[in-house]
C-alpha cells in the first residue's frame, strides 16, 4: 500500500497491475480520459466481461468515496490516507 502513490515507477507492481491502476486513474479523475490504446492493453489481461467487471468496481469505489464524502462518513481506518489538502481541514 505504501508504493501504491508511486506504482508508475514501482518494481513491485507487474504489467497487468500497472495497466489496471492506469486504467483505474482514467476512469477516475476528470482530466483524463479512456482511450482506444488503453483499452488494448487492459485487453491483453482481461476478456469483455473482466473489463465490464472491472469498471464496475471502480465505480462502485468512486461512487462510495463521493458518498462518504458528501455526508461527512468518518474513514474507518482500512488504509493510510495521504497527505493532502483532502485531509486537511485548514
Amino acid at each position: 500500500m505504501e508504493q501504491l502513490e508511486q506504482w508508475k515507477d514501482s518494481d513491485l507492481f507487474n504489467e497487468k497491475e500497472k495497466v489496471v491502476l492506469e486504467y483505474t486513474e482514467a476512469v477516475t479523475y476528470s482530466n483524463q480520459q479512456v482511450t482506444d490504446t488503453l483499452v488494448y492493453r487492459l485487453k491483453q489481461f482481461f476478456d469483455d466481461d473482466g473489463v465490464v467487471e472491472l469498471t464496475g468496481l471502480i465505480a462502485f469505489q468512486n461512487l462510495s468515496s463521493k458518498f462518504n464524502s458528501a455526508l461527512d462518513v468518518p474513514a474507518q481506518g482500512f488504509c493510510k490516507l495521504p497527505n493532502n489538502q483532502f485531509n486537511n481541514p485548514n
